[in-house]
């Protein structure tokens, strides 16, 4: 399976994480020293302890937030195990149909032991 195709199922995995508030699923798809960058307030938050807290903290709120990226490309390198994404995002609260935030971000994933992981998410809210 080809890295695009791998990511962009990755992606799919982390967005049904998102909808399920599956903490383990979340775990899973982070390396130990992923980043995050939000979209709002430019908060960093730095490392997978930390993105997962920030997660079960989104989780708890209400109303929640219900966060789903959509990738628009994706490229891997030819020479590193690594790939960059860009694409889009929204953030909608439950129950409603208009997005609360809402535009674009990009990702760098990279490879190792044959597993896809996140190591860097940066998101701008615009809408």
């Amino acid at each position: 399976m080809t890295a695009e195709i791998t990511i962009r199922l990755r992606r799919v995995e982390f967005n049904r994480a998102i909808a399920a508030a599956d903490i383990a699923a979340i775990s899973a798809l982070l390396s130990p020293d992923v980043i995050m960058i939000t979209g709002t307030d430019s908060a960093v938050v730095s490392g997978r302890k930390a993105q997962l807290h920030a997660w079960k903290r989104e989780f708890s709120a209400k109303p929640r937030m219900v966060y789903t990226r959509t990738t628009d490309t994706i490229t891997a390198s030819a020479v590193e195990p690594i790939a960059m994404e860009h694409g889009h995002w929204r953030g909608l609260a439950d129950g409603e149909g208009v997005p609360a935030a809402s535009e674009t971000y990009a990702a760098k994933w990279r490879q190792n032991s044959g597993v896809w992981l996140l190591v860097a998410e940066i998101f701008v809210t615009l809408g």
